[in-house]
């Protein structure tokens, strides 16, 4: 999972994406403390190799799961080299300048979701089509579907995914007097996020002493979303934030949130959410894949075997990225290759058992193996199949270039001002709309 931090402190969305998209599970990792990537000189080197050279952000895994060694191995006359950027809001601009300026790019260039779709309104002509090259099929649809242009050239191959699930902490559960079966639990909240949050009005007739029910109303927000066929633009790219039914229906589930007692009221991401985790102040978390790593990470000994993860109310997805061959790099014949080889699902199952980043790819679900540590701290549950059979029945969304702040403009300042400052819904609501007048120029 990798990070995204947006463009500006007034704009930070929820990491995700993305990114999130972005090291959240092995820790951030970068060539300079500044986010700065290292040189992209992708020509020879003294042994007569050909140099691939792959731009990135946070921890994809490729070179923790020791995929590029073992290319280079299968491939003697190929060195490759990895170029990490830490931060997206770095990463992407220095990666639009040189898509502009025709030269500069790495051979291979990763695009998080977040990005993907102005890359593909916007930047289609500067990558390859990579759909002469594969097997389109062995990725889900709503997947190669983000990275399609209109006229069917796919610019970018699917890594990971964000499929959704509930983490929950049964040890709370118990002491609020609710039912702890991960199976029950999730027929009880099936459907409809307004169940989910019905139970948490539940769990805080008699919730333990400090605790709440969900870590935050933005977090409920963004998943419902992620399960919405119509988000922020529709099919034909227009901008209907205000008028699409899935926002409207995910925001009056946030606003059911926001307005409670239940909500701990924390931003994700920052150090207070992670002393959340720690001190087991709240109860669930909707949890993507990438998410597991991450709650293990910061919830320490204490939760091991008190956590547990059960279905979502629907099938949604929330991060994952892609991987594109700029037209502007030298060895376009042998990026292609690589690309094609390291989102194979032999490759993003290896990736899964190193750092939990979920596949694209659902030949690969059959073989996924967590770490066995890991299981056993989520109480034995069947993370795979859970995951997996969320990732099977996502829906499609129709996406657009400002995805991003428009849905940064509803959390951070929509919900925020609602959950955190005492407003009304309806004054949340129009103080996200003045800021997406703002984003989108208006």
């Amino acid at each position: 999972m990798r990070t995204s931090t947006r463009r500006s402190h007034r704009l930070m969305a929820l990491a995700a994406v993305a990114a999130l998209t972005t090291g959240l599970l092995a820790g951030c990792a970068s060539d300079s403390d500044d986010g700065s990537s290292n040189s992209n000189d992708s020509g020879g080197n003294a042994k007569g190799k050909t140099t691939l050279t792959i731009g990135t952000f946070g921890v994809f895994g490729y070179k923790q799961a020791g995929l590029y060694d073992d290319y280079m191995k299968q491939h003697p006359d190929i060195t490759i080299k990895e170029n990490v950027t830490t931060r997206t809001d770095v990463y992407w601009p220095k990666v639009l300048t040189r898509l502009q300026a025709g030269s500069g790019t790495d051979d291979i260039q990763a695009i998080e979701v977040g990005n993907i779709t102005e890359a593909v309104q916007t930047q289609a002509q500067k990558f390859v089509d990579l759909g002469k090259d594969v097997d389109k099929s062995q990725w889900l649809d709503w997947k190669n579907a983000q990275a399609t242009t209109k006229d069917g050239k796919l610019i970018g191959l699917g890594t990971d995914i964000g499929p959704m699930a509930i983490c929950y902490r049964k040890d709370l559960f118990k002491k609020a007097g609710l039912e702890t079966d991960r199976t029950k639990l999730a027929e009880q909240w099936k459907g409809d996020w307004a169940k989910y949050v019905d139970l948490g009005k539940q769990y805080m007739k008699k919730a333990p002493s400090g605790t709440k029910f969900v870590d935050s109303a933005s977090s409920v927000y963004n998943a419902a979303l992620g399960g919405e066929s119509q988000t922020y633009y529709d099919k034909d790219g227009n901008v209907v934030w205000d008028k699409s039914a899935g926002v409207k229906k995910s925001w009056n589930v946030a606003m059911s949130v926001a307005t409670s007692n239940m909500s701990a009221k924390l931003k994700q991401f920052d150090k207070p959410w992670d002393q959340g985790f720690a001190n087991a102040s709240f109860a669930t978390v909707a949890c993507p894949a990438w998410m597991i790593g991450y709650i293990e990470q910061k919830s320490g000994d204490s939760g091991k075997g008190n956590w547990d993860v059960a279905a979502a109310p629907t099938a949604a997805n929330w991060g994952g990225s892609f991987i594109g061959v700029p037209t502007a790099g030298k060895h376009q014949k042998e990026a292609v290759a690589l690309a094609k080889w390291l989102t194979a699902p032999e490759q993003q199952a290896k990736v899964f058992a190193k750092q939990a980043s979920f596949p694209s790819t659902p030949a690969a679900y059959s073989s996924l193996k967590p770490a066995t540590e890991t299981t056993s701290y989520f109480s034995d549950a069947p993370i795979t199949q859970i995951f997996s059979d969320s990732a099977k029945t996502i829906p499609s969304q129709f996406h657009g270039a400002k995805d991003q702040p428009i849905g940064t403009a509803i959390t951070d300042v929509g919900i925020l001002q609602v959950e955190q400052k005492g407003k009304t819904p309806a004054q949340g609501w129009d103080a996200a709309g003045k800021e997406i007048k703002d984003v989108l120029g208006q």
